[in-house]
């Protein structure tokens, strides 16, 4: 067995690269812009150099890597990039991403978040939990038997974009009333923008909904934890999940959220008692280490991260 798997997590703006040995180290991290206005086939050029200089920056490694596991946006297969409307490519085989002959398996972005906190993180040892990272848009992995889901054809999770309000705010899937519309870090900071005029993050909406001293905010925040807990209710109701993980910038509230989230979720199922919620444990770094899971299952060995307590080094920022 070779010492090491090469892991990247894409998003639209960065990329977060590491190197993984068996045991869970990570020997080296990294991060790259992502070149997503240069095309697609810059960002496939971008990620294959990405690869190659992992395969050889960490100590102590030598050779090429056992395996490469991708975490990226859109419809995915273990196989093939099927089509990403952030990134803009369509039907790019595994293989396109790495110029060494290794083994590849690519995973949806959150997905593979769910699954670094299903075998590494808040969802260890729970067979059946929603992992819902909540940050410029709303995206969920449903874990069910220890397995994150993807649905008939790769779209499962699409948690953000079902309806809590059918006659609401239009969102920009071309529906109305979508959880994200309400929820997201990027629509609170700016539903706050549209009624007081400022400028802020989620962060400080919440800051000022929690003094009380800010009506907008209070309103905003309200909304947001509203919309939440209706479409959470809707979850449990159909899937009952043993536990309900929050991830994504807007978790960073902790029990400025959680607390009121908590209540009004228990309120809405009136018959069941809610499940309870969770932070995320993994924070940024999720994708990277679920990437690398994906890695090992893609060199043959999907067992590989049970017995993990993963220490993750600081991100070395390229420009």
């Amino acid at each position: 067995m070779s010492a090491f798997v090469v892991a990247l997590d894409v998003g639209g703006t960065s990329m977060k690269g590491g190197v993984v040995t068996p045991d869970g180290v990570v020997l080296h991290t990294e991060h790259r812009p992502t070149p997503r206005a240069e095309g697609p086939d810059a960002v496939v050029a971008a990620i294959r150099a990405f690869i190659d200089h992992l395969s050889s920056a960490a100590p102590d490694t030598e050779g090429a890597p056992a395996g490469v596991g991708l975490a990226v946006p859109g419809l995915v297969t273990p196989d093939t990039a099927v089509y990403s409307a952030n990134i803009g490519w369509r039907q790019v085989p595994a293989s396109a991403f790495t110029s060494a002959p290794v083994p590849v398996q690519l995973g949806h972005d959150v997905r593979t978040g769910g699954l670094a906190e299903s075998v590494l993180g808040a969802g260890r040892g729970v067979a059946d939990f929603l992992f819902l990272p909540i940050g410029t848009g709303i995206a969920g992995a449903s874990i069910l038997n220890g397995e994150p889901y993807a649905g008939a054809e790769g779209w499962g999770g699409e948690i953000g974009h079902t309806p809590v309000y059918p006659d609401g705010e239009a969102c920009a899937c071309g529906q109305r009333g979508c959880l994200e519309t309400y929820a997201s870090a990027a629509s609170v900071a700016r539903r706050y923008a549209s009624r007081t005029g400022l400028t802020v993050d989620t962060e400080e909406v919440a800051a000022r909904a929690a003094t009380g001293d800010d009506p907008a905010a209070t309103e905003v925040w309200n909304d947001a934890i509203e919309a939440l807990s209706l479409s959470l209710a809707t979850y449990s109701l159909l899937l009952d999940p043993s536990l309900i993980v929050i991830g994504g910038g807007l978790a960073e509230a902790g029990p400025t959220l959680l607390a009121p989230l908590a209540d009004r979720l228990a309120a809405h199922l009136t018959f069941r008692p809610a499940p309870p919620l969770r932070p995320a444990a993994l924070g940024p770094q999720a994708g990277m280490l679920g990437a690398a899971l994906l890695g090992w299952q893609a060199a043959g060995h999907p067992t590989i991260g049970t017995t993990w307590t993963p220490k993750v080094p600081n991100t070395t920022p390229v420009p």
